[in-house]
Formats: C-alpha cells, structure tokens, sequence
C-alpha cells in the first residue's frame, strides 16, 4: 500500500519543464517589448545660434526625457501594429470642406480644410499644410488626431488626399500619387495662398508626405514663400538607399515592405480601369503586361518599376528614386526646417539618419538643428537663415 502512494519522479521533471517554457516565454516577452530598453531624453546636434538657444530655452520638451507609454510603449513593432490598425482607443473626428481641384493633366485632386476652433496664442492667421504618409489621406486616425489638436491650438489645417488614395474618389486621368510627385500638394498650397492671402503657413509631412513637402520647398525659393517653417515626420530621406534596407529581415523591414506593397496592389487594381483600360491614353511607357507584373510584386520596389516610375517617363527606378528624392533638395530649403525620426523605427534604417545629421556640417550659413534619438526618442533638424520669435508656440 505504502509503495503505491508514494510519489513518483516523472512530475518532478515535468514541472521543471514547464518551468523552463514559462521562462523561455517571459524572456521572448521581454526581448519583444523590449522592457529593458533605458529612456533617456534626446541627444541634440546643432550649430549654436539664437534660433537654438531660443528654440532650448522656450521648448523644454525638446530635451525632456521620453517615457513610452508602460508594457507596450518600447517597442516600434507594437506600437506600429496597434496605432497602424486597431488606432487610439478614442479618436477624434474633426468636420471639414472637401475641395477638389482639376490639374493640368485631368487628374483631380482633393483636400480637406478644417477651419480652427480656437485663437491662435499670438494671434497671427496661421494654416498647416499637411501631407500624409504613403496611401493616406485625411480620414487617418493619425491624421484625424494631429487636425483636433492643431485646430484646438488655433490653427486652420488643409490635409492633402493622396490621388487615388480615398476609396470613393474615381480617378480622372491614368495617374496616382507617387513617392516625390508634389504636383498636388502644391496646387493645394497654391489655393491657401489666394484664398487667405494674409495666412501664413506651417508645411508638415508624414513618412511620404515627408518626403513630398521637402522636396517641394526646394524646388523652387517661391514655394518657400509665406512658410513659417517646415516639420517632417519619420521620413527616409532617400529611397534609392532605402531600398537596400527594405529587402533585409532585420527588425522585419522585409515584412512590412511586404505589407505596404499588398496595400499599394489592392489601391492600384482598385483603379485598373481608370489606368489600365483601353478607353484611356497611357503613359506610352505603361503597358499591359505591366498589370501581370503587378499581381506577383511582392514589394513597393517591383511597384514602383513596374508601374508608378512610368506614370512620369524615368527610364530606370535608379533614375526614379534619385530624381524624387528630396535628399537632394534639403540644401536649398531656407526656412526653419525640422526632421523627425524614430531611432527605433521599423521601416526607416539608422543608416538614413546619416544624412540629416549631415546637413549641420554641409549648411554653414543656416542655423541648425538635430535632435539624434536613443530608442524611442526623436532626431530634429532646424534649418533657417531667421525665424518669427513670437510665433513660436511649443506645447
């Protein structure tokens, strides 16, 4: 009887095992979210000017060390997953007037205009121009939520809808948006410019909306006009050596180039009569088997040559991503210019901060600004040759 009760070992080592499995998942756990990760307030790189110390002096938030929200907040893919599909727990929804306006090629673009709900704090008639990020448009929860909060703080905002990027909106010419078109979003600053005469402007871009606003401001010195300055936000800078990184595994870039690609297909087919059809003229480039191509891309880079590098005539993607990149018109930007970027950012490569860094050695005679991240916080760069003082409003 005493041998029957007696415990047997097997258990023992089975608890040892479970043990080792619960282990095992709580460093996974760890690893992914990375709790480990110290915070610690931004390293800042800039040329010492009045612009700089006045920028130090009235926003201590520039220096304030950066605490991500608890459990999830550290980590990039996380926060990329949660905000990218399931968005803010409350998201608000600001009303405004839709414009349309027709481009020279037939094309017909639209923006929304949101007028602002409160006093600006100094006054001044004040308008944000707005690019969103690839494929987006002012319906974004993040876009949504930056107009709420810009609106409440007195500024009217205009929010460009990438061409072909709203699902009830036909196009009206075989053509959508690209990576450094800026025919649209100028023709929106264009209609700010005459229909409030006396606003001046605060030019912001997202991702590839970044990339869109900095290179239509050098462009020319004229689109520079009536600009306070200029924010862009989580931009790469150059897609010619961004597209290296975007083939490589590492922190999954290979994954969501994937993502992004399947997201650009469905809005491409969604339009294949408008670009494809055989009742409408074709960039003479753009041919059929280009459609069959599409269906087996599996990232933006076999989108872009196969179809997006055509709607504008570049002979190779080398030539595309060189000539639309606005790494090559950051130097001619003379107003206040600031570029942010995550250090933990899944798509953008640490390899690509090199060049706004760059800019505070090449630009000698502006003042500026880098504000380089540790993981979870940001890099700024200010570029201007004077800036409005007392229009400064940092919260």
């Amino acid at each position: 009887m005493n041998a029957m009760l007696e415990t047997p070992e097997l258990p023992a080592v089975f608890d040892g095992v479970k043990l080792a499995a619960v282990a095992a998942v709580l460093y996974v756990i760890v690893r992914c979210l990375n709790l480990k990760s110290p915070t610690a307030p931004p390293d800042l790189y800039f040329q010492d000017s009045g612009l700089s110390r006045f920028l130090l002096k009235s926003c201590p938030l520039l220096t304030k060390e950066y605490i991500p929200p608890l459990i999830w907040g550290k980590s990039g893919h996380i926060q990329t997953a949660l905000y990218g599909k399931m968005g803010r727990v409350r998201s608000p929804h600001p009303y405004g007037h839709r414009k349309f306006i027709t481009m020279s090629d037939g094309a017909t673009s639209t923006f929304d205009l949101f007028e602002p709900l409160a006093e600006h704090c100094v006054g001044d008639d004040v308008t944000m121009v707005i690019c969103p990020g690839i494929a987006n448009h002012s319906e974004k929860q993040y876009i949504r939520t930056f107009v709420d909060y810009a609106q409440k703080n007195g500024y009217r905002c205009a929010v460009l809808n990438h061409l072909g990027a709203l699902p009830n909106i036909e196009l009206t010419s075989p053509r959508m948006f690209t990576y450094g078109c800026t025919w649209e979003f100028g023709a929106m600053v264009n209609y700010i410019k005459k229909t409030y005469p006396l606003t001046q402007l605060v030019v912001v871009g997202f991702s590839l909306g970044g990339n869109i606003v900095c290179k239509y401001l050098g462009e020319t010195q004229t689109n520079q006009d009536k600009v306070l300055c200029c924010v862009s936000v989580c931009q790469g800078y150059s897609a010619l050596r961004a597209q290296k990184t975007f083939m490589q595994w590492d922190q999954c870039r290979r994954f969501y180039n994937f993502l992004m690609a399947d997201n650009m297909k469905k809005i491409i087919l969604s339009h294949r009569q408008a670009l494809f059809g055989d009742h409408v003229k074709k960039p003479q480039s753009l041919e059929d088997t280009d459609l069959s191509r599409l269906y087996t891309a599996t990232s933006l880079m076999q989108i872009d040559d196969n179809v997006m590098r055509k709607f504008h005539g570049y002979n190779s993607l080398k030539e595309y991503y060189e000539e639309e990149s606005c790494m090559r018109y950051l130097h001619r930007i003379s107003v206040p210019l600031m570029l942010v970027n995550a250090a933990d950012d899944p798509l953008v490569h640490e390899s690509l901060l090199t060049i706004p860094k760059s800019l505070s050695v090449f630009l000698k005679d502006k003042s500026m600004w880098n504000l380089l991240a540790a993981p979870h916080q940001f890099q700024v760069t200010w570029v201007s040759h004077s800036w409005p003082q007392e229009g400064l409003h940092c919260t």
